[in-house]
């Protein structure tokens, strides 16, 4: 590994049924790869356990390993030196982790983030609250920071089956009238953003995972149509350079749906269509994540095709917490696979974290008592992002060398 020591954090917490005054608590940590010391800890029952989404039990893990870098390079430097475009995380943002100092250092961070996407301002809701009244503010956030940072920006998303404002769903359309509305929707914000988007997720989820087409609104009125409608309207719109994406969950291995999902781009170039890129969001389950050489075969797949692949939404979510100490190393290996894959793969541009701190993660309010998703964390409700040893996974996966 270049530059790295291998070192573990101890997490002084205990059950938060405790209250007052301080205890001891012996507990063994690793300080480094080879030497084991034994140490008599304060631990305060009065502090709080890591302020945390991703986090709802009593009892957290009380050591978890990690390790530093010892020089300055990030995770996009090494990205870039292997010819990928980036490697980023989408953010959710405007919202709370603005105030928190520790989250925007790094993801000003441009050694680690040279991409950022916005998780949700640039969604239907946000955008287009009111029909044919538009809303840029919450994507203009995001845009500036990357603006600021010399960050590339994959705005995300234009049509998608979710997070519609009520307008939309509870209106009464024909297929002329919501084709109208959809066209007006998609033209209006590739148009408006430009070049400020590097890329953009055009038609999102669109599938069931037989290969079917998901049952919604977009296609219960207008049929399969609507997604060439929509890349037609966005190509219409996109200033030369800006790429023009299809992306989805459970296409980043080989199976029906992404057969399914290289049907589409089959059918978008036979109509001669742009379409740029797939996405594949990569949202993966510790030990249950596609092998590299599946993922690989897979991105080979979609690249015979001539489009790009670009890993979108990665993250390895534990489902039972606290994560085992089994459970972070090989999460540290799912990690690996993935970004060897597209490490591996011409074809594949880069890739996008689902967010990098715990502490913001999407995954425990749609999974339940799942979470420890990301590449980052903070001990004991500190201030202080700490890096896992996934982080070590990825930079090994980045600089070709084995998985250790």
């Amino acid at each position: 590994m270049p530059g790295f020591q291998k070192w573990a954090v101890l997490l002084c917490i205990l059950p938060l049924a405790a209250a007052g005054g301080d205890v001891k608590k012996t507990v063994t940590v690793t300080v480094t790869a080879m030497q084991t010391v034994t140490t008599t800890l304060a631990c305060s029952t009065t502090s709080a356990a890591p302020s945390s989404s991703s986090i709802n039990t009593e009892e957290y893990p009380t050591t978890t390993e990690i390790s530093q870098e010892t020089g300055t390079k990030g995770l996009n430097d090494y990205a870039k030196e292997t010819g990928k475009a980036y490697f980023g995380t989408a953010a959710d943002i405007p919202g709370p982790e603005q105030q928190d100092d520790a989250y925007m250092t790094q993801l000003n961070n441009t050694h680690d983030f040279g991409q950022l996407t916005p998780a949700n301002y640039m969604k239907y809701f946000a955008t287009e609250p009111e029909q044919g009244v538009f809303n840029y503010t919450g994507g203009d956030v995001i845009l500036d920071i990357a603006k600021a940072n010399g960050q590339v920006v994959r705005c995300h998303n234009l049509v998608w089956h979710n997070q519609l404002p009520d307008w939309l769903t509870n209106g009464n359309w024909t297929n002329a009238t919501l084709t109208a509305v959809l066209e007006n929707h998609v033209g209006n914000l590739v148009s408006h953003w430009g070049t400020q988007c590097y890329a953009w997720d055009v038609v999102n989820e669109a599938l069931n995972d037989d290969g079917t087409y998901r049952s919604d609104l977009w296609y219960d009125t207008i049929g399969p149509a609507y997604i060439p409608i929509a890349f037609a309207a966005a190509a219409k719109a996109a200033p030369d350079g800006v790429k023009l994406y299809y992306n989805d969950y459970n296409i980043e291995n080989p199976g029906n749906k992404s057969t399914a999902a290289q049907n589409l781009v089959k059918e978008l170039k036979a109509q001669n269509i742009r379409i740029d890129g797939v996405g594949l969001q990569s949202h993966f389950i510790v030990g249950e994540t596609p092998s590299q050489a599946s993922q690989e075969q897979n991105m080979a797949a979609f690249a015979a095709l001539d489009v790009d692949v670009a890993i979108t939404e990665l993250d390895v979510r534990a489902t039972q917490l606290p994560a085992s100490a089994e459970e972070q190393t090989q999460q540290r290996a799912d990690y690996y696979s993935s970004v060897a894959a597209c490490t591996n793969t011409e074809r594949c541009v880069g890739v996008t974290l689902w967010d990098f701190d715990d502490e913001y993660s999407w995954i425990p309010g749609v999974f339940a008592g799942q979470g420890y998703a990301d590449v980052w964390f903070k001990a004991n409700d500190s201030d202080t992002l700490i890096r896992k040893q996934a982080y070590d996974g990825i930079v090994e996966a980045l600089t070709g060398q084995p998985e250790s």
